[in-house]
C-alpha cells in the first residue's frame, strides 16, 4: 500500500510538473500580483479549507464540467503556523497544481483518447544494413517510465493527497488520530437524543415480541418457499390462487345468506297479505283455541300441533319473518337470530312438535301443558320461569 502511494504521489507530481512546463512564461504571474491571493490562516481553518477542497475533487471527479470543474473554486492560497505556538513560524501552501488540475479534468478522459487517436503512430521497427550480416531489424529501446496517468488517476490521487494532508494538520494541531479519538461528546448527544419525547416509553424486547418475530420469520419462509415452488411449477401458483379466490367467494355467500337472514323481516313491506295456506293466515287465537279443544277431548297430539301454529302464527302476524306456507318447523327455527331470547323457547315447542307429530311419539297431558306455557311465552312476549323447565316429553 505505501509503494502504491508513492507511485501515485510520484505520477501526479510528474504529469503537474508537465502541465505546468507547457504553460507560456506570460502565465507566470509576478511575486507581488501572487502575493494578493494568499490569506493568514490557523491551522483549523487550513484544516476545513483541505476538507472543502477534497470535496470539490470529489465533485469534479464525478461531473467534470465547467461548473464542478472550475479553477476558482480552489480558493486562496494558504499561509498556516506550524504549530499552535504563538510566534510559531509559518509556511505557504499553494495550490496552483489543484487550479492547473481542474482546468484540465473538464475535459473527460474520453475526449483526449479521440485526440490521441487522430495522431499517427510511428513505426515500431527500423531497418538497417549491416555490411556484414545484411538487413538487420532495430526496435526502439522500451522506455522505463510509467505510462503516463489518467486524468481520473490525478484526481483520485489528489483526493488522496488532500487526506494526508488533512492528517497532517490534525497532528500539527495535536488532535488524536480519529481511530483512537474520544467520542464523549459523540456519546452524550446520543444520550440526550434518546431522551426525548420521540424515544419514551420504550418496552424492552419480551417473550411475546420475541415469538412474534419468530412467527413473523417463519411466514417470510412459507412465502418464499412457495414463491419458488410457483417458479417451479406454475400449476402448484394457479391452484393456490384459485383456492384462496374460492374460499373468499363461500365466505362471502355465507355471511351474506346470514345478513339476509337476519335482516329479512326489515325488507317485508306493511301492506303485505299472508299467502293463502300460510300460518299467518289464520289468527292464532283461533289456533289457539282449537288446541283446548282437542285438549279438552283428549286428543294431546292434535293439541300440541295447533298450539305450535298458534305460537308460528303469532310470531309470524309480528313479522318476525315473511309468511310462507312451504316452510318447515326447523325452517322457521332457523329465521330467528341467533341473539333473539325467543329462540330457546321456539326450539323446545318445535322439538316437542316434532317428536309427537312426526317421530309418532304418544302424549300426554303433561306434554301439552308444558307445550302450551311455551306458546303462551311466545305469544305475550313474556318470559316465564316454566319456559326453561326441560322438556316433559324427553323420557
Amino acid at each position: 500500500m505505501t509503494v502504491r502511494l508513492q507511485f501515485a504521489d510520484l505520477a501526479l507530481t510528474a504529469a503537474l510538473a508537465a502541465v505546468l512546463g507547457s504553460l507560456p512564461a506570460s502565465g507566470a504571474a509576478p511575486a507581488a500580483q501572487t502575493e494578493t491571493n494568499v490569506r493568514e490562516a490557523t491551522l483549523a481553518e487550513y484544516r476545513q479549507h483541505l476538507v472543502e477542497l477534497n470535496t470539490v475533487v470529489a465533485a469534479c471527479a464525478k461531473a467534470r464540467d465547467e461548473k464542478n470543474c472550475d479553477a476558482d473554486l480552489a480558493g486562496q492560497d494558504d499561509r498556516v503556523p506550524l504549530s499552535n505556538a504563538a510566534n510559531s513560524e509559518r509556511r505557504l501552501v499553494r495550490y496552483e497544481w489543484l487550479r492547473v488540475l481542474l482546468d484540465q479534468a473538464q475535459e473527460k478522459d474520453e475526449d483526449n483518447d479521440k485526440d490521441k487517436a487522430k495522431t499517427p503512430a510511428k513505426p515500431d521497427v527500423q531497418a538497417q544494413t549491416n555490411p556484414i550480416v545484411g538487413p538487420v531489424s532495430s526496435a526502439p529501446e522500451e522506455s522505463t517510465l510509467p505510462p503516463k496517468p489518467t486524468t481520473s488517476e490525478l484526481l483520485q490521487a489528489a483526493e488522496l493527497r488532500l487526506t494526508q494532508d488533512v492528517a497532517q494538520a490534525d497532528a500539527l494541531a495535536g488532535v488524536p488520530p480519529a481511530a483512537v479519538a474520544d467520542h464523549a461528546q459523540e456519546r452524550a448527544v446520543m444520550k440526550q437524543v434518546l431522551a426525548g419525547h420521540d424515544f419514551r416509553n420504550l418496552e424492552p424486547p419480551s417473550k411475546t415480541n420475541s415469538l412474534l418475530e419468530k412467527v413473523g420469520e417463519w411466514l417470510d419462509r412459507f412465502f418464499s418457499r412457495i414463491g419458488g415452488i410457483h417458479t417451479n411449477s406454475a400449476w402448484v401458483g394457479r391452484a393456490i390462487t384459485w383456492g384462496f379466490v374460492l374460499v373468499v367467494c363461500v365466505l362471502l355467500v355465507w355471511r351474506l345468506i346470514v345478513l339476509e337472514r337476519r335482516w329479512r323481516v326489515e325488507m317485508i313491506p306493511e301492506s303485505m297479505v299472508p299467502a293463502s295456506g300460510a300460518a299467518s293466515a289464520r289468527d292464532w287465537q283461533l289456533w289457539l283455541s282449537d288446541a283446548r279443544q282437542s285438549a279438552a277431548a283428549g286428543q294431546w297430539r292434535e293439541a300440541i300441533h295447533f298450539v305450535y301454529w298458534a305460537a308460528i302464527s303469532r310470531l309470524e302476524s309480528k313479522r318476525l319473518w315473511p309468511a310462507d306456507r312451504a316452510r318447515t318447523p326447523r325452517e322457521y327455527l332457523a329465521l330467528v337470530a341467533a341473539g333473539d331470547p325467543r329462540k330457546p323457547r321456539l326450539a323446545k315447542l318445535t322439538g316437542s312438535f316434532e317428536r309427537v307429530w312426526y317421530g309418532g311419539r304418544a302424549a300426554g297431558e303433561s306434554d301439552y301443558q308444558q307445550a302450551e306455557v311455551l306458546a303462551d311465552t311466545l305469544i305475550s312476549g313474556k318470559n316465564a320461569a316454566s319456559a326453561n323447565t326441560p322438556e316433559g316429553g324427553a323420557r
